[in-house]
C-alpha cells in the first residue's frame, strides 16, 4: 500500500516525507521532482518567501543509481528561511486560520499551530507527487492542472485535454489557458495587493490514460472520487471539490445529466460525454478523471481583521505573517501531486507488486482481459 508522512515546521531546519510502497525499478529523475518544486514556488501573488526559498529535495534512501529499490523513499528539503530555533509568541488568532482551533485543542502557543498547519508543508506533498507522476508516466497516464477562476474573473468553460492545458499555460504567470482571462486575473491580484487584501478562486485538473476499473463499489473507503475529495480537501484553503460536471449536475435532468455507453473494436466501451469526469460508481470508467478545487482567499491578510489576544482577553486586529495575496496558481500545481498521489496509490492496489516489471506483466494481462 502506497502511503506517505511528512514532518518539519514552516520555519524549521527542514521539512521532509518518506514515501513508502514504490516498487523497485523506477527512474527517479531528480531535475523532473525539483522542476515541480519550482513550479508550486511559481504564480503571480506569491509573498516574499518565495524569493528567500529555491526549494529542491535530496534523496535520503530508497533510491540508487536514480532507480527506486523498493524501500521507503526519503527526501528532505533545508529551509533558507530558518534563522532562530525559538520564533516569537503569536497571541492573536488570525480569523480563518488554524490558530484558535489549534491552541484550544492542543493547549499550546499559536507559533506552534502556525508552524505546522502552513501550506509550507505541501513542498513535501509536491515532492511525492512528482514521485508518483513518474510511476504514472510509465503506464501511459499523464496529469495536468489550470488555474479558471480568481475571485470573481473565470474562463470561458471547455474541455482541454492534458496536452492543451500544459501548451496553453507554459509562461503563464497564473497558470492559466486563456492570455486574456489571464491578464484580468493579474489586475485583479493587483488591486488585492493595493488593498493589502487576499483572493481565492478555483482550479481544474484531468488526468488521461487511466484504465477502467480503479477503485471499487463494495467499500465506501475504496471509491476513488471519495479518495480524491479527501485528499484535496486537505489541502490548505481548499472549501470544496467538485468531481466532473460537479454542482452543475443539481440543475439538469437525469437524461442531460448521464455519459450515454457506445462500443467500437478499436475503442472497446467509451463514452461521448464526460459528466462523470471519469468516475462512475466510484471507480474510474476508462475516460480522463476531472476535478475541480475550490480555495478561499488566503487567512493571513496585511490589513488584519478583527481577532482577541488570548493573553488579556482584549479585542485586537490578528497578527500577521508573511504571506501570499493569492494562491490558487500554487494550489493548481499541488492539487495535480495529490491527485497523482491517490491515482498512483489505487494502480498499485490494483496492479501491485515488488517491482516495476511485475507491474507491467499484471497491467498489461489486465488490459487484455478488458479488451476480450
Amino acid at each position: 500500500m502506497l502511503n506517505y508522512i511528512t514532518t518539519g515546521e514552516s520555519h524549521g531546519r527542514y521539512m521532509a516525507v518518506i514515501l513508502e510502497g514504490m516498487p523497485s525499478g523506477l527512474g527517479v529523475d531528480m531535475d523532473y521532482i525539483n522542476g515541480e518544486l519550482r513550479r508550486r514556488q511559481g504564480g503571480f501573488g506569491r509573498g516574499g518567501r518565495q524569493k528567500i526559498e529555491a526549494d529542491y529535495v535530496e534523496i535520503m534512501g530508497g533510491v540508487i543509481r536514480k532507480k527506486t529499490t523498493g524501500a521507503p523513499i526519503g527526501l528532505l528539503l533545508k529551509n533558507k528561511d530558518h534563522t532562530v530555533d525559538v520564533l516569537p509568541s503569536i497571541e492573536r488568532p488570525r480569523p480563518g486560520h488554524a490558530d484558535l482551533a489549534g491552541s484550544l485543542k492542543y493547549h499550546q502557543d499559536i507559533r506552534a499551530v502556525l508552524e505546522r498547519s502552513s501550506a509550507r508543508e505541501t513542498a513535501m506533498r509536491v515532492a511525492v507527487g512528482a514521485v508518483c507522476k513518474l510511476f504514472l508516466k510509465e503506464f501511459g497516464i499523464d496529469i495536468a492542472g489550470h488555474v479558471t477562476r480568481i475571485g470573481p474573473v473565470a474562463i470561458p468553460k471547455e474541455a482541454l485535454s492534458v496536452n492543451e492545458i500544459r501548451r496553453l499555460t507554459k509562461g503563464s504567470l497564473v497558470n492559466c489557458v486563456c492570455r486574456k482571462t489571464e491578464q484580468a486575473m493579474i489586475r485583479l491580484i493587483e488591486k488585492a495587493q493595493k488593498q493589502k487584501d487576499t483572493l481565492g478562486g478555483k482550479y481544474e485538473i484531468r488526468a488521461e490514460g487511466l484504465p477502467i476499473g480503479l477503485g471499487s463499489y463494495v467499500h465506501y473507503e475504496r471509491k476513488i472520487d471519495a479518495q480524491l475529495a479527501q485528499i484535496l480537501m486537505s489541502q490548505q484553503s481548499a472549501k470544496a471539490v467538485e468531481i466532473g460536471a460537479g454542482d452543475q449536475l443539481a440543475s439538469l435532468w437525469g437524461s442531460e445529466a448521464h455519459d450515454e455507453v457506445f462500443y467500437s473494436k478499436t475503442r472497446g466501451y467509451y463514452h461521448k460525454t464526460n459528466r462523470a469526469g471519469g468516475i462512475e460508481g466510484g471507480m474510474t470508467n476508462g475516460e480522463a478523471v476531472v476535478v475541480k478545487v475550490t480555495m478561499k482567499p488566503i487567512a493571513t491578510l496585511a490589513r488584519p481583521l478583527s481577532s482577541v489576544n488570548m493573553k488579556t482577553r482584549k479585542a485586537e486586529k490578528a497578527d500577521f505573517e508573511r504571506s501570499d495575496f493569492c494562491a490558487v496558481p500554487a494550489g493548481s500545481v499541488i492539487g495535480e501531486s495529490l491527485v497523482a498521489y491517490v491515482l498512483a496509490r489505487s494502480f498499485l492496489e490494483k496492479f501491485g507488486g515488488d517491482s516495476m516489471r511485475e507491474i507491467r506483466r499484471n497491467y498489461d494481462g489486465y488490459l487484455r482481459q478488458v479488451r476480450a
